[in-house]
């Protein structure tokens, strides 16, 4: 029986990762299971690149990831069942944060898009298949 479900998007993209949230709330509901969502945000750091950012950046970058992924959850869940998933914004390399999340929130399956339509009878993209490669748990793969 599966608790727990964590659905990774790119809130930058709801346009490609709606049908992803639509596969995940519907695999949660089959037993009941608690919706989470994920989207992962770059660390620039102390990198180099930071110092092309303001300081308040990454709250600010945060907040709106935050927001778009509400709106998401709204337009393709609906408020009511939106309002019972936990929303989560991590901050680092996609894959890693995912699998973090997922151990920390205790999921029992991961559920992410495979993001390359252009190869998509040869390859996952990157990410995905970095997650189906290092996770102790079950992965769906929403094509």
């Amino acid at each position: 029986m599966i608790k727990s479900v964590l659905c990774a998007v790119d809130a930058g993209k709801p346009e490609t990762d709606a049908e992803v949230l639509r596969q995940a709330a519907r695999l949660a509901d089959l037993d009941g299971a608690q919706l989470d969502v994920v989207t992962v945000l770059p660390d620039y750091g102390e990198s180099f690149v930071s110092n092309f950012f303001e300081p308040e950046h990454h709250a600010q970058a945060v907040e709106t990831a935050h927001k778009a992924l509400e709106s998401l959850g709204d337009s393709v869940l609906g408020t009511d069942r939106n309002a019972k998933v936990r929303h989560v914004v991590a901050t680092g390399t996609a894959y890693q944060e995912i699998l973090h999340t997922a151990q920390s929130a205790g999921s029992d399956l991961i559920v992410i898009g495979a993001h390359r339509p252009d190869l998509k009878d040869y390859l996952l993209g990157p990410n995905a298949a970095r997650v189906v490669r290092h996770s102790t748990v079950s992965v769906y793969v929403v094509r």
